[in-house]
């Protein structure tokens, strides 16, 4: 491959690669940074770009390595980083223009846990304002393409997360994920992601000046979007490491014990009255053979209810940031946050005071029933949305808009109100009226088992096949 081709190469090539001493680092992270001049203007993805010091980064890994020292499982792999997480000496600015100015002290654990795996961070990702939206744009940046066309929305809130990894900037992106935002963008761009579950994945942001609410706590949780589920099995045990700056960390290792065979998947189409588009319906029947033809027993039986939990989830989460957060989107966001905003609580009426303490206390109650059900079936194959993916600025055309964004996205929030991880991989590519896109589905695991719902995109994305490389020839074509 020419030095010019290293850019495709997945995280897992590069690192035997890098380890082996056959490409040096500074090669694959020139490289990107080649890929990220070329095609970053047209998508606006990578909003800091971190060249200089990156490159200065891989040729330290390089002489280290040529005079003897240990490199890690990362080593040389360039990633992104969400624009949202401390990185030290770098704005963490999470879109807002009244934040362009706050310095990180130092950096965020997922920043460190990548840097000591031996990834080298070539820029900072874009995100919406206050990275509360399923679309990315902002007053500070502007807006994220996808760069499988203007047709569809980049996704959010770690929109440049997920257009940088496919468009191939670098081979790992981080993001993070309160009710989508890891999920929202692996559909819209065609990759792959597991959303992590509660407490697997520590987070903490230096520069914070008072706690988040208990909720966000609880529900938020730091990933990667990937091009590859080889690249999430290979990435996310150096994500995971523990770090006591999060004391509710849970430091247990990626591999759980390997389960009787065949695994138990439920399937369910079920969308609770929100119609089901036929390519959503094809990518989950393919995602069903795929997974049946890799051995795995496949039922279809609807897990406890979705829409419930979720929407309560949502709700009670609406309550927080109605009580938290109000004041400072309208201190600090722009129009179009603020009208969001007003719709939201529109279409998930916030739970506060007392129903909000008694909502918190039932989310046990729907996390046992899923516990419960999960001794039975440890997957879920389920939509992850029932139609294929959005426009941008759809979330901004009032009630019906943001019904279609967020209203029927269940399957999403309720995973994070549930604290289960859950994984996001494209089943189909459509060829729809207003272009070409992807169909993602989602795979829900037993707590603490994200390596089952990556294994389990791993066999579906041996029968679909790489999203990447389809879209590579598309923009090739375009430019």
């Amino acid at each position: 491959m020419t030095q010019s081709k290293i850019w495709q190469l997945s995280a897992t090539e590069l690192t035997t690669l890098t380890r082996n001493g056959d490409l040096s680092a500074e090669d694959a992270v020139a490289s990107s940074i080649s890929r990220m001049n070329a095609v970053n203007p047209g998508l606006n993805a990578v909003v800091e770009d971190l060249s200089q010091q990156a490159l200065l980064r891989a040729r330290a890994l390089d002489q280290a390595r040529a005079a003897g020292a240990p490199t890690g499982p990362l080593h040389g792999v360039p990633v992104t980083i969400k624009i949202n997480v401390d990185q030290k000496g770098h704005a963490t600015t999470n879109g807002v223009v009244a934040l362009k100015d706050v310095i990180a002290p130092n950096d965020a654990p997922v920043v460190s846990n990548l840097q000591n795996a031996g990834a080298i961070v070539i820029g900072r990702t874009n995100t919406p304002e206050f990275s509360f939206r399923a679309d990315t744009d902002n007053p500070l940046y502007g807006r994220t393409h996808n760069p499988w066309g203007r047709h569809i929305s980049a996704g959010g809130s770690s929109g440049g997360a997920g257009a940088a990894v496919m468009a191939g900037i670098g081979a790992l992106a981080h993001g993070n994920d309160i009710g989508g935002s890891l999920r929202f963008p692996a559909a819209a761009n065609g990759a792959l992601t597991v959303k992590p579950g509660l407490g697997r994945v520590p987070a903490w942001n230096p520069s914070q000046t008072a706690e988040r609410g208990i909720l966000a706590q609880s529900m938020s949780v730091q990933g990667l979007i990937t091009r590859s589920a080889a690249d999430l099995s290979l990435s996310m045990p150096s994500l995971i490491a523990s770090d006591p700056r999060d004391p509710f960390h849970v430091p247990l290792p990626w591999w759980g014990e390997a389960l009787d065979a065949p695994i138990k998947v439920a399937f369910t189409k079920n969308t609770f009255g929100y119609a089901l588009h036929t390519e959503v319906e094809k990518a989950l029947d393919t995602a069903r053979d795929a997974l049946v033809d890799a051995g795995y027993r496949v039922d279809e039986v609807d897990p406890p209810d979705v829409f419930e939990c979720g929407r309560i989830g949502y709700r009670t989460l609406m309550g927080e940031v109605l009580t938290l957060l109000k004041s400072d989107i309208q201190a600090a966001g722009s129009q179009t946050i603020q009208d969001i905003f007003e719709v939201y609580f529109q279409e998930f009426p916030p739970i506060v005071e007392t129903e909000l303490l008694r909502m918190l206390a039932k989310r046990s109650h729907y996390a046992r029933e899923w516990s419960l059900f999960m001794e039975d079936y440890p997957l879920v194959l389920s939509p992850f949305l029932p139609q294929p993916f959005f426009k941008p600025d759809r979330d901004t055309e009032g009630a019906e808009g943001v019904h279609e964004v967020l209203g029927c996205a269940v399957y999403s929030y309720a995973m994070n109100f549930l604290g289960l991880p859950a994984a996001c991989v494209p089943a189909r590519l459509a060829e729809l009226p207003n272009g070409l896109q992807p169909i993602n589905v989602q795979i829900a695991a037993r707590r603490w088992r994200e390596d089952l719902a990556v294994d389990a995109a791993a066999a579906i994305e041996a029968r679909v096949g790489q999203m990447c490389k389809p879209l590579w020839e598309r923009m090739t074509r375009s430019d």
